[in-house]
């Protein structure tokens, strides 16, 4: 796989996973040490992985992060007859995913630890940029192993429920979950988005190519 199809086609796959085969850890581990050469801040690798398997585990993370999905979601769910379709498309495979989560055979967790566990106030794009590269990097390192990957961030509505079900200190703070699994297909095509075009500013704001 060349680095452009992998850049191009690492998408967030919600309905399309393998639920009934398992996923090795150890493979999982070669994608998180693939993960840990993304740059972070002065290098203090302040970083840290929660890596579930167990079934119980998964199981009690999942039922947090429905509720925080449904919580989220309920206003929508309602009249999804209403929303245009690719926002419908995105929702019922997102439910999908909540309603399934327990079955995926490996969840990640990104986090970080700080010192008070505390998020500044202020700008916060040093913190995660210290953090949410690694996180990318291991959802490709996962394609090029033949693994799928779903970027969501629901589950941190609730953050403090799953802080305590995993036992996190008071000093870590999660930046994502990654549910991970082989696919049912393992074609993938690269996702809608809107032509550089629309979104390019040059030199300043009102340069538009």
């Amino acid at each position: 796989m060349s680095g452009e199809e992998m850049l191009t086609t690492t998408r967030s796959v919600r309905r399309g996973l393998d639920l009934e085969r398992a996923v090795d850890p150890e493979l999982v581990k070669d994608c998180l040490r693939l993960a840990l050469q993304a740059p972070n801040g002065n290098n203090r690798q302040k970083w840290r992985w929660i890596l579930l398997t167990d079934p119980r585990v998964r199981a009690n993370v999942a039922e947090v992060y429905r509720a925080a999905f449904h919580d989220r979601n309920a206003a929508a769910l309602e009249r999804l007859d209403e929303v245009p379709e690719g926002t419908r498309s995105v929702l019922t495979a997102a439910r999908a995913l909540a309603d399934r989560l327990h079955r995926v055979p490996v969840l990640v967790i990104p986090c970080l630890e700080l010192p008070d566990g505390r998020l500044p106030t202020g700008n916060q794009a040093a913190l995660w940029a210290s953090l949410l590269p690694a996180a990318w990097s291991y959802a490709l390192a996962a394609r090029s192993r033949g693994l799928v990957t779903a970027w969501t961030a629901v589950h941190l509505d609730r953050e403090q429920e799953v802080a305590d079900l995993l036992g996190l200190p008071a000093t870590v703070r999660q930046g994502a979950l990654l549910p991970t699994a082989y696919p049912l297909r393992t074609t993938f095509r690269p996702g809608p988005r809107l032509p550089l075009e629309e979104v390019l500013h040059h030199d300043g704001w009102q340069g538009r190519d």
